[in-house]
This record gives structure tokens, C-alpha cells and sequence, in this order.
């Protein structure tokens, strides 16, 4: 089952762009990982960054977590967010149809 899940950054005040461009990296070598379905970052109304990712499997997202690509991007956005990334991990509810319903 795919798992789906949001991870909400918090820039520091002036930075959201300099955030938004210091993900790039990270954001491509997730890219190139097993698993990997979906990895987008959004701007939200609020002010935040948000990330919508989606994952073949739970291994394959665990083995993500903690692998290179998540160190380069930590590593990139250092000093550019004022709190720890909210991170939530869900299990898709199918409704609706096929193509609609189901992220």
C-alpha cells in the first residue's frame, strides 16, 4: 500500500524563497530514489513550505528517511526555517474514482 505524506517547513522571516531554492538539490536526488511517486514542494497561504510526497511502500520510505538524499537536503536548508519540519505520514482512503480519488 502507498503511503502519502506532507512535511510542512517553516521558513525563517525573508527566506522563504532562498528555502524554496535551497531544497532543489535534495528535492532531485529524492528523486532518483526507489520508491518515490511523488516529491513536490508547494507554497501554502499560511507562509510555509509544504512537501507532498508519495511512496510505493513503507520500507521504501523509511529507507528514504534515512538515507543521502534527506541529510543533503537538512544539510542545504540549515538556518533557513525557525522550527523542526512537521512531518505526517498517511495511508491513502480510496473514494470516488480511480483517478480522482486516490493521491
Amino acid at each position: 500500500m502507498t503511503v502519502v505524506v506532507t512535511a510542512v517547513f517553516y521558513p525563517a522571516e525573508g527566506k522563504k524563497e532562498e528555502l524554496a531554492q535551497a531544497m532543489q538539490r535534495g528535492i532531485s536526488a529524492v528523486h532518483e530514489e526507489k520508491g518515490c511517486e511523488l516529491y513536490a514542494i508547494h507554497d501554502a497561504e499560511d507562509g510555509t513550505i509544504t512537501m507532498i510526497e508519495k511512496w510505493s511502500t513503507v520500507e521504501d520510505l523509511d529507507v528514504h528517511g534515512g538515507g543521502a538524499a534527506v541529510k543533503i537536503l537538512n544539510e542545504d536548508i540549515d538556518g533557513l526555517t525557525t522550527k523542526p519540519v512537521l512531518v505526517t505520514r498517511m495511508t491513502p482512503i480510496p473514494a470516488g474514482t480511480d483517478a480522482q480519488g486516490l493521491l
